[in-house]
């Protein structure tokens, strides 16, 4: 079984997971000039276990998108009675190590929408479809697909747009190491961001509030991630789904549970209290 990923640190371990030869070998750094860099670089464990991972989001990926199809062939439908053109749209986003990233995901708004980059709470360029499919993140399946191309995981941080990435660059530094996620700790911490967006300036109050709690759950990700930690993030990813429950990250340790409903009205005052640094940047 082969399967092309344009990752070459990756390669060889992928093949590993999904059972086929490594695509290429691996030689160690003889050039005295690249000896810092190559000191930095992931070990071959390090390098397996983004193999496996990477394996294992494709081959869920790829068995979902043929489980659900019925459901996503109707939400196309359901998308041109409403309002025709393309079900799709294409969101530009910066992606696994700086690299642009166009997220695939389902058309909520009227084909020529145009407006702020953030959708809020009763946005008047939702159609009926898109309202529903914001409420409950249908939208965010086409990005199955992002998954199965090797541009996305399951589990990650939440892939952002350029102009706020640039806000943050240096904890992006890190965050960009991993594979953005369809779900993950900021997925789930901010489900409600429509909702707790401050309508006068919605811009300013995400940027000065809601994207550095953002950054930081994303910064505790990349350091601790792990196959422990994507599977209690999609298990409770379903739950939240299934059961319309909102769930609670904990912002030190990246515990989730159930979000009470004091945590809940909190949730906007508090954001803007958590560190936006990744650790490996605030101590260089």
């Amino acid at each position: 079984m082969a399967i092309a990923i344009r990752d070459e640190r990756d390669e060889a371990c992928f093949g590993l997971a999904v059972g086929s030869e490594p695509a290429r070998s691996i030689h160690a750094v003889a050039d005295p000039a690249t000896e810092a860099q190559a000191a930095h670089r992931p070990s071959l464990a390090q390098r397996c276990g983004r193999g496996a991972k990477l394996g294992f989001d494709v081959l869920v990926a790829g068995a979902l998108l043929l489980v659900m199809l019925p459901v996503l062939l109707l939400v196309v439908v359901l998308i041109q009675i409403e309002s025709p053109g393309s079900p799709f749209y294409r969101a530009r986003r910066v992606g696994y190590r700086g690299r642009p990233l166009d997220v695939l995901k389902f058309r909520k708004m009227a084909l020529d929408a145009k407006g702020l980059p953030l959708t809020l709470a009763g946005d008047v360029r939702l159609t009926r479809i898109g309202a529903f499919m914001a409420r409950t993140r249908i939208d965010e399946l086409p990005q199955l697909w992002n998954v199965v191309r090797g541009q996305m995981s399951l589990v990650g941080p939440r892939p952002e747009d350029a102009r706020f990435v640039a806000l943050h660059a240096g904890s992006y530094e890190e965050i960009l190491s991993v594979r953005p996620g369809i779900t993950g700790w900021s997925q789930l911490a901010f489900a409600a961001e429509s909702r707790i967006l401050d309508q006068g300036d919605p811009v300013a109050h995400y940027v000065d509030s809601i994207l550095p709690a953002k950054v930081g759950l994303d910064c505790k990700y990349a350091e601790h991630r792990g196959m422990r930690t994507d599977v209690a993030t999609m298990a409770w990813t379903a739950v939240a789904m299934l059961s319309r429950i909102e769930v609670a990250v904990h912002r030190e340790s990246g515990r989730l549970g159930r979000r009470r409903r004091k945590q809940a009205l909190k949730l906007a005052d508090q954001s803007g209290h958590a560190t936006p640094e990744c650790a490996s940047h605030a101590a260089s």
